[in-house]
């Protein structure tokens, strides 16, 4: 089968594409639609008050891109970069910021019945944030909406859809 087809095939289902990526021992998946590019991590410059989760600033092709270490956002347990640590560059709403997280796993595909209702239960991600629980065999991915999630008012990163 061509890939043509397998495309049309997804689409026909309502199946979608997930980057997945670590923090810790969790994997979280977001819509592949919404990433620009992969990079490995290079330290950002600081900005003066930033939130702590802000890592800082780099210059990427001469487009200044807010850095958010995602440990941080999420109350994680501090890491050590090293060199699995990437920044995910997402393009949402025509702003560009970066994610640091432990590392990227791959590309998958969901369909819509692989996808379950997060619990209600109190976290550090905004409930609203999560689309659900993706299961693929034994892993367990949270599916998360990085569009809402960057344009919370804590992060003030993106502004929020009209």
């Amino acid at each position: 089968m061509n890939i043509m087809g397998k495309n049309a095939e997804s689409k026909a289902s309502g199946a979608r594409e997930y980057l997945t990526f670590r923090l810790g021992a969790e994997e979280y998946g977001i819509d592949i639609l919404k990433v620009q590019e992969i990079r490995g991590y290079e330290q950002p410059t600081r900005i003066a008050n930033a939130p702590e989760f802000i890592k800082g600033v780099v210059n990427l092709r001469g487009t200044i891109v807010p850095i958010v270490d995602m440990r941080l956002k999420f109350n994680c347990s501090e890491v050590e970069y090293n060199s699995f640590t990437v920044v995910i560059i997402l393009n949402l709403r025509n702003r560009v910021v970066g994610i640091v997280v432990d590392s990227v796993s791959d590309v998958m595909e969901l369909a819509p019945e692989a996808i379950r209702p997060a619990p209600d239960i109190e976290s550090a991600i905004d409930n609203g944030c999560i689309l659900g629980l993706g299961s693929v065999g034994e892993r367990m991915l949270i599916l998360l909406d990085i569009e809402k999630l960057m344009s919370n008012v804590d992060m003030g990163l993106v502004a929020p859809a009209e």
